[in-house]
């Protein structure tokens, strides 16, 4: 024969743990579905962050009033000086990045560069930051004192310092600020 296990009688200190026990419960149950929470995540609202994705615009007139910088590029097989604006500049004059030292929500950011020939390379805004990576990418749109031609261009994302050419990308189309997952 099989013992009944024993129960505890029913007592208001009983009754007062439980209900303390299941209060408990549901503000942990509602704390993780709130950490949780993918839009909450989105809709960050501390300093420096933003919907997300954030569209920045390429257009002439986005990029007339950034300092120009020149750049030497390895690309194409030979040597090409080329012009254009820093990726950070440009993304900090868009709205897409603070101009103060990223923190917070800013950290999970990063940024999606799309071409015309479907080619898509990522960088962080932390590694673009110049109080964290310091990364140099370049937006050019002239090279070698010319404008870019169209079939490689006419604009095409420069990163000088990466031990191959691998995110220097032509025929850019996009960029996008998005929030990681």
């Amino acid at each position: 024969m099989l013992d009944r296990p024993q129960r505890f009688p029913d007592t208001p200190m009983r009754a007062g743990l439980v209900s303390i026990a299941g209060g408990l419960a549901m503000t942990l149950l509602a704390a993780g579905a709130q950490a949780h929470d993918h839009d909450a995540h989105q809709r960050a609202s501390s300093p420096g962050s933003h919907a997300s994705p954030v569209s920045v615009p390429l257009d002439a007139a986005a990029r007339a009033t950034l300092q120009r910088h020149r750049v030497n590029a390895g690309a194409d097989g030979g040597a090409r000086h080329c012009d254009g604006v820093s990726l950070a500049a440009l993304l900090q004059a868009s709205g897409a990045m603070p101009d103060t030292p990223l923190r917070g929500a800013s950290l999970d950011r990063y940024v999606l560069v799309s071409t015309r020939d479907g080619d898509r390379v990522v960088f962080s805004l932390g590694e673009l930051d110049a109080t964290l990576g310091e990364r140099a990418v370049y937006l050019v749109d002239r090279c070698d004192d010319t404008p870019i031609a169209d079939d490689v261009g006419p604009l095409r994302l420069l990163v000088p310092d990466d031990g191959r050419p691998a995110r220097s990308v032509r025929r850019v189309d996009a960029i996008t600020v998005v929030a990681a997952p």
